[in-house]
Formats: structure tokens, sequence, C-alpha cells
């Protein structure tokens, strides 16, 4: 019976240390294994779906919000607000963090993760515009944790079965968020470490914040979630256009951010900057140019979009130092109108680049090397098309404000299914489809579908 417990304990001690760490169906964070959107699975992928066909499993969420689902290890994860008409426990507002399995789609556990810190000058419970929520930034895992950030700074990490791990809140720690709009920004995981960036104002902004404010990136010991250094992001643009909702993307042994009217790449050991190249705003004369796209890699460039109706630009990998204008640029749209992205990130996938204007509402497949347009589709339906696009079997997915999924064939542009997987009169659903062992993972304002 001894040997019998220990060899129990034995097979569950290698399961257990196998579990941990990433696997190939996972889909660990908002843009995937790859950081770029695609999928590395070869199998099938659904073509033909809606709210009543092909539906694996489908559960009610307890709000809505911009943040994706992840999938890892059997589990998918999901941040959210509770909206409700009071009488229950947590209270209406009330930041969740969320787990389901991933087969049923049955709820494991579900966190409160908010601590209650409120900006100054905030005068809403869990969002300071009308257009998202404190719930907006996507969960993260590194296969064994899984880390949950809000617009209100709190940041939580839990155990993959929901044990609280470590919490802290950002704006407590280092001074209230200067932003416009809620603060939006995903984190990170490289290696051993959790990476934040917070690229704000200099100013307060609605009574929020203080005079001076510096923008920087956060790097914390994933384990315990302190700091192990902070280092302040220096940017000469004004106002709005210092302020950017993008998240940090690792490239060979950097990381790659973009902000303030430039794109850098910093040390992850220490933060230091090892390149930059700007700027997409000359003389920095747009005040206003908030970037919300997160940059993206493939076949050897960069690709970062300006804001508002302004072109994309690609920039050479393996640069050192200072760049500005031709130097270090490999390419940009600025003949090219219908290539712009003020919202979604772009997707790189099949060795090719799929630009999402949402001004536009164009996707164009451009060639990373010539910038050549390969083809462009013309987006349907009245509502905006702004969740970054996914990929995967030879398909793009991407979704509009009213929860409108298209599916297209990445080698033709043809539009293969257009999936109402909203109410009738829903909107702002922002969250883009993810992508895991043969199923979609979509998330509308009121509803989680798995779709097989």
């Amino acid at each position: 019976m001894k040997k019998l417990l220990l060899l129990k304990v034995f097979f569950f001690t290698c399961s257990s240390l196998f579990s941990q760490g990433l696997k190939s169906s996972d889909w660990p964070n908002w843009r995937g294994p790859n950081y770029n959107g695609s999928s590395i699975e070869s199998g099938l992928l659904p073509v033909s779906f809606d709210q009543q066909n092909g539906v694996k499993w489908k559960t009610k969420l307890p709000g809505p919000s911009a943040a994706s689902p992840i999938i890892v290890n059997g589990k998918v994860f999901v941040s959210s607000i509770l909206i409700s008409e009071g009488g229950v426990t947590p209270s209406k507002g009330a930041l969740l963090a969320l787990c389901y399995d991933r087969e049923s789609g049955k709820l494991l556990w579900q966190k409160e993760a908010g601590s209650g810190y409120r900006p100054s000058g905030d005068g809403f419970d869990y969002k300071l515009d009308s257009k998202s929520n404190y719930a907006s930034p996507s969960p993260v895992s590194d296969g064994s944790r899984v880390a949950f950030f809000y617009g209100n700074g709190d940041l939580v990490c839990f155990n993959l079965n929901g044990l609280e791990l470590w919490r802290r809140n950002i704006q407590k720690d280092y001074g209230d968020f200067c932003f416009q709009w809620t603060f939006s920004a995903s984190p990170t995981f490289f290696g051993d470490k959790l990476y934040l960036p917070v690229l704000q104002r200099n100013e307060p902004v609605h009574g929020r914040g203080k005079p001076n404010a510096s923008s920087f990136i956060l790097c914390m010991n994933s384990k315990d979630g302190k700091t192990v250094w902070k280092q302040d992001r220096i940017s000469i643009a004004k106002k709005e256009s210092l302020e950017s909702f993008g998240t940090i993307i690792p490239h060979n042994k950097q990381l790659v951010l973009a902000g303030g009217d430039v794109l850098t790449g910093h040390d992850p050991e220490n933060g230091n900057e090892i390149w930059r190249w700007g700027t997409w705003n000359p003389g920095h004369k747009q005040e206003w140019w908030r970037l919300v796209p997160s940059p993206v890699f493939g076949k050897g460039v960069f690709l970062v979009c300006a804001p508002k109706k302004a072109p994309v630009f690609a920039i050479k990998e393996g640069l050192q130092g200072n760049h500005s204008g031709n130097s270090g640029l490999a390419w940009s749209t600025s003949n090219q109108p219908e290539l712009t992205s003020d919202v979604p990130t772009p997707l790189f996938y099949s060795d090719k680049f799929f630009v999402l204007s949402d001004l536009r509402k164009v996707l164009s497949r451009v060639d990373p090397i010539s910038a050549k347009v390969e083809w462009k589709l013309a987006l349907p339906g009245k509502y905006k098309w702004r969740s970054s696009p996914t990929a995967g079997n030879g398909m793009i997915f991407l979704m509009n404000h009213n929860a409108e999924v298209l599916v297209v064939s990445s080698d033709t542009g043809e539009i293969l299914n257009v999936a109402k997987m909203g109410s009738e009169y829903e909107d702002n659903v922002r969250s883009s489809v993810t992508i895991s062992s043969g199923n979609l993972f979509i998330r509308t304002n009121e509803n989680l579908y798995c779709i097989e």
C-alpha cells in the first residue's frame, strides 16, 4: 500500500510538472503564441457557424469587456466586470477574474480581483469613459500562473487553480495614471518576468494624475510581483500623443513598444533602450494622437500603425541607437490611404501582413518585403470593425462592434462566413477571436462561445 501511494504521488508530481509551461495548443495572451495574432495549429478550424450552429458550449458572462479570452492547459481565462441591479455579492462594478473549463464551459473559479482603488477625481465605479471599462486589458499566462490587470491599476496573479499568489496596485505604487481614456494595456510574460508599459501624459487629465508624470516600463518578478526594475521611457510628444494603450511585444530577446510618437526596443534585463525609430508625427505637431495598436513583427520588419488616418510604417529589425525618417525605415504606406489602422493591431500570418483599417473599413493583405497590396476587402455593414484580426488554417477571423464575426480566406480575401454572434442592438464589442485545439473562442458583451 505504501509503495502504491508513493507511485501515485510520483505520477501526480510528474503530471503536474508536465502541465506547467505552455503547450502548442495554448493561446496565452491576446495576440497568441507568436505575439502576432496567428495560430500555430495545423488542424481544421470552424468555418460555418452562428449562435445556433457549431456551438460546442455557451456561457453567460457577468458583464462586458474588451478583453480577449486566453486558453492555457485546458482552461479559459476571462476578465470581466459585474453588471447587476444590486442585491448580489460581489457588488455591481466589481472587477472579476474568471476561469472556465475549455471542454465544457463550466465555471471552475471566479475571483473578485479589484481592490476598490479609485483614482483622484474618478466619479465612476469601474470606468473613466463611456467606451470602455477597467476590465479591458486581457489576462496573460506563462503556463503555470495567470495575471489579470485592470485599468484602475489592480494587478493580480493566480495559479491556474485560482490560488492567489500576489496582488498590487500600480497607481497606488507609482501615482495615478494620466490618461484621457480608460487605460487598457495588457501585461506581457517573458522569461520569468512580467512586464507592463505605462505610457502616459506628463500632466493631469480631467483632475486625474499629477504634474510631470513620467512614462515608464515596469518589470516584476512573476513569482511574487515585486518590482525588479522601473525604467522611464522618454518622449517629447505632447499631450494625448504621449498616451499609448499598446502591449509590449517580445522579439529576439528584446521588448518592443510603440507610443509617444516613437517605436523602441529595450533590454529585458534592465529596461535600457537599445534603439528607437521615430517619428510618424514630424515636429510632434499633432497633440491628440494617442496610440492604440501594438507593433507586430514579420519577415524582418516591425509594423507600427500611426493613429487616426495616418500611414503604417515598417521598421527594420536589428537597429542600434536613434533613427528617424528613412534611416531604419523599410517602407511606409504614405501613398496608400486604405492601409491605415487607428485601433486594431495588424496580423502577421503565412508570411503576410493583414492590416485592418477600422476607419476605411478595409482589410488588406500586404507583402512585408515590397509593401504591395495583394488583395483588399471592403468590410460589410454599418458597424466599426475594431477587434484585432486573428488567423489559422488559411482563415482570418475578425469581429465588429455588433459582434458579427467575419471569416475570410487568407489566400483570396473571399468572405467565407458572416456569423451574427451578439444581440440585435449589441454595440462596442472589441474582443478578438482566439484559437485553441481546433476551436474558436468568441466573447461578446453578454456571452462566451466555444465554436467547434
